[in-house]
């Protein structure tokens, strides 16, 4: 029995239009070789339209994207808006009204792709940032206080709760069981007096219900050090919200390229939709000249279809990058070469 799946296209600015055609044309490709079909829901919800009409997406916009089965987005980022209106007028209510607690960001060195660091080589650099989502650095709770005057303060205040971190917790420490068996854990305890030791306890009281894996906790700048001194060490890594959005793209810039990283933000009890996204921003230095790398959309596709239930498609899509990069001498700009993005991605599709 074919399967239907709804999925919302948010392409944003910038490359993000140009990077959400490939994938689908890859998702259709796997479509129809494992029988499900994908029937979508284009938004034109970006940093243009709040320019044009004051805000990123419409009052209603959450309930819009409540019955879809995914969200895919392309990037998000304008000259001239802030990337706090831009952030906070869409990404992080999707992220929060949909509890997206998990940003799950896969990083690998691939044969055919030169990383910056000496030790990163291929097949023995293979790590999973999970980073908290929904609440820790990236708080609304603060304010600015006498604005322009010399005694001017701003007061930004963390969260953390315990189901909060525990529930993150959980799905990292169940993912090393099923991977390496081997989870580290982003602190700064040494520092940060409060709300580090309560994450610290918390990983060490939820590692009780997990004696199948090995963990240890390393202070994030030691542990940023160690991402460029001895990557392939590294198995699954939990961090809050501000340290796991710092790790996973330097850990990206280690495999090489942040143009190939894919995130998705998960809500892993599929109470409502999750959203998959590159890594990659807008970048409107490039935008309209066709030589965007559509890797980060299309992994991010293929991590999409794993959270709807098929596997086995995904790993068409992850096979087929693994080759196309480590048998073909076709790159865009950004890995060296001088395909389009429609070159590269035509070349991806005859190896699938």
């Amino acid at each position: 029995m074919t399967k239907n799946h709804s999925i919302a296209l948010i392409p944003g600015d910038g490359i993000g239009a140009e990077v959400l055609p490939p994938a689908q044309q890859v998702l259709d490709v796997v479509g129809r070789r494992h029988g499900f079909d994908l029937s979508y829901t284009s938004y034109d919800w970006s940093c243009e339209r709040y320019l044009r009409e004051g805000a990123m997406m419409p009052a209603d916009g959450i309930d819009q994207l409540r019955d879809k089965d995914a969200i895919l987005l392309g990037a998000v980022g304008y000259p001239g808006v802030p990337d706090h209106v831009s952030l906070w007028g869409l990404l992080i209510p999707i992220r929060r009204e949909f509890r997206q607690y998990v940003n799950l960001r896969p990083i690998r060195v691939f044969e055919g792709i030169d990383s910056p660091v000496r030790g990163a080589r291929p097949g023995e650099v293979d790590v999973v940032v999970v980073r908290e989502n929904t609440e820790g650095e990236y708080s609304e709770v603060g304010g600015r206080l006498n604005r322009g005057f010399p005694e001017e303060i701003a007061v930004q205040e963390a969260v953390f709760t315990r189901a909060g971190v525990s529930r993150v917790l959980d799905y990292a420490f169940t993912l090393a069981s099923r991977r390496g068996g081997h989870l580290t854990s982003a602190t700064k305890s040494n520092g940060i007096v409060h709300t580090m030791p309560f994450w610290d306890q918390l990983v060490s009281e939820r590692a009780a219900s997990f004696p199948q894996v090995a963990w240890d906790q390393e202070h994030i700048d030691a542990l940023a050090a160690k991402f460029v001194l001895d990557p392939a060490r590294f198995d699954v890594v939990v961090a809050s919200n501000l340290f796991g959005d710092i790790l996973s793209d330097l850990a990206a810039a280690v495999a090489g390229s942040i143009g190939i990283a894919p995130a998705a933000n998960l809500n892993p009890e599929r109470d409502f939709p999750s959203m998959f996204e590159p890594v990659h921003g807008s970048a409107p230095d490039i935008a309209g000249k066709g030589i965007a790398n559509p890797l980060g959309a299309i992994w991010s596709a293929a991590m999409m279809l794993d959270h709807l239930g098929h596997p086995a498609a995904a790993r068409d899509i992850t096979d087929a990058i693994v080759t196309v990069l480590a048998k073909t001498d076709v790159r865009t700009p950004d890995l060296g070469g001088t395909a389009t993005t429609a070159e590269f991605t035509d070349r991806l599709i005859e190896l699938l």
